[in-house]
């Protein structure tokens, strides 16, 4: 175009970047071509460099390749539920005087005002201690040995304490030949996983180990087990997002279970008070959710190459992640605070920062990640208009590998679940998995006191992006 032209015609737009001022041009009919371009939202200038030369093209090859057959891993797996037994009967290498926490490793020192009051509270049931001063003293003298849940193929809601004595679920990938376990939910109110750890809470416990357990494990015997799988993808359909709703899915696990707990129980009053227990606990599927999604994630680690996150948790102090490329190694940044809504009474300064291994249910695509399918949580987590809802599950599609078309979202045209969180397209686009979350109060002792969502730290995933550079042999 010579300059003579551009005084007799329009001007013609190249916009590179924010979409607004396209947008702009092309509402006063202006011709813009627009180019979709963003910075890394990183300014480290090693993990750029690093990010730069896993995205050359025969490297990210390798790596897309890789991330194909985790996914494939991921969306052909078969979780069935077929029992539930005593940690220390089932679950290799836990061993006395062992308390298993959500999160990565993490010191006693260290630890949460929940996370505390919780041992506590474990101790006093395992009967190592008389009372919860006795019990702190001794979680404070070295003679406990703590670990994380997922050195042991276990998940745990909030504080997701675990011990020898304390009954699990049991979930089997068929197709891959594992076992995962997760505790049984305590149901609402004043609860260990929120760091509850009275009287109440002990029995509730002893209750649930000593009656509903073992009625639960003779029901699933009956059954034969339960396909997880298929209740997910009718959950999805009745408005639950495995993470703070539950409530048709565990309907619908109810429908499984109850004619078998019936089958087997030879007390009415304990079948009555089993059936009220799980009926009155609309959070009952989410453990169960849960250890679905270690059973599903745990055979993709190892997986040479892959960028795709293979787990996620947070214990109150430290977010974690585990990638599937980089094997059992953590990759550990300060957790960060929910943002939501609360308990009357309660604001933002009695929260403790967020907790618990349930973020593997955003690892499969489900939590935050398939909001789209439960337009209610929105206001509950107070993440805004129900309809905003629909905008976090497509965010999240902007960093996963794939879509599950088994699990289907109908208000997104029956499109598949976010699925396979690759850290690359993390990195690359400052966007962070979004998670829903339960807020426990920062004292020992108090319980719950709200519901929000939080994101992931970033650093996590720039650590992560590194540390598969190395395995990769790139030079930055």
């Amino acid at each position: 175009m010579s300059a003579s032209d551009l005084l007799r015609s329009g001007p013609k737009v190249i916009n590179i970047g924010l979409p607004n001022f396209a947008a702009d041009l092309e509402r006063n009919r202006v011709e813009v071509l627009h180019l979709a371009w963003q910075p890394p939202a990183t300014t480290d200038a090693r993990v750029l460099s690093v990010l730069e030369a896993l995205t050359e093209p025969s490297v990210r090859a390798r790596i897309d390749a890789a991330n194909e057959t985790v996914l494939q891993k991921m969306t052909g797996a078969q979780p069935r539920l077929i029992g539930v037994a005593l940690a220390g009967d089932v679950v290799d290498g836990l061993g006395d005087k062992t308390i298993l926490h959500a999160g990565p490793p993490i010191a006693w020192e260290r630890m949460c005002g929940p996370m505390r009051g919780a041992i506590a509270g474990a101790i006093v049931y395992e009967s190592w201690a008389d009372n919860l001063v006795e019990a702190e003293k001794l979680a404070a003298s070295g003679a406990i040995h703590f670990a994380p849940n997922h050195h042991f193929g276990l998940v745990g809601p909030m504080t997701g304490l675990t011990t020898r004595g304390m009954p699990v679920m049991v979930v089997e990938n068929v197709a891959a030949s594992n076992r995962a376990y997760c505790t049984i939910n305590e149901g609402l109110g004043k609860v260990m996983r929120f760091g509850g750890n009275d009287e109440s809470v002990i029995n509730r416990l002893r209750w649930i180990a000593g009656e509903l357990a073992p009625l639960m494990a003779r029901a699933l015997e009956e059954a034969g087990g339960i396909d997880l799988k298929t209740i997910i993808a009718r959950g999805l359909g009745m408005g639950d997002e495995m993470h703070q709703r539950n409530v048709a899915c565990t309907s619908l696990i109810m429908r499984e279970l109850a004619p078998a707990m019936a089958a087997v129980s030879t007390d009415p009053q304990q079948l009555q008070r089993a059936l009220a227990f799980i009926a009155s606990n609309d959070q009952f599927f989410l453990n169960i959710a849960m250890v679905m999604g270690k059973s599903i994630m745990d055979p993709v680690r190892d997986t040479e190459g892959s960028s795709i996150v293979a787990a996620m948790c947070r214990n109150g102090t430290d977010f974690g992640i585990r990638v599937a490329g980089t094997g059992d190694d953590w990759f550990v940044a300060p957790v960060e605070m929910p943002k939501g809504l609360y308990f009357p009474g309660f604001s933002a300064d009695d929260a403790n920062p967020d907790m618990g291994d349930s973020t593997i249910v955003e690892t499969i695509g489900l939590g935050g990640f398939a909001m789209a399918a439960a337009p209610a949580v929105a206001g509950f987590v107070g993440a805004g208009r129900a309809s905003e809802a629909l905008d976090y599950t497509k965010r999240m599609w902007e960093i996963t590998a794939g879509r599950n078309s088994e699990w289907t979202i109908p208000s997104l045209d029956f499109a598949g679940v976010p699925t396979g969180i690759d850290v690359l397209s993390v990195v690359a686009s400052g966007i962070v998995p979004t998670i829903n979350t339960g807020i426990a109060h920062r004292e020992p002792g108090v319980g719950q006191v709200g519901a929000g969502i939080v994101n992931a730290p970033l650093p996590c995933f720039e650590q992560a992006v590194v540390a598969l550079g190395e395995r990769l042999g790139v030079k930055p």
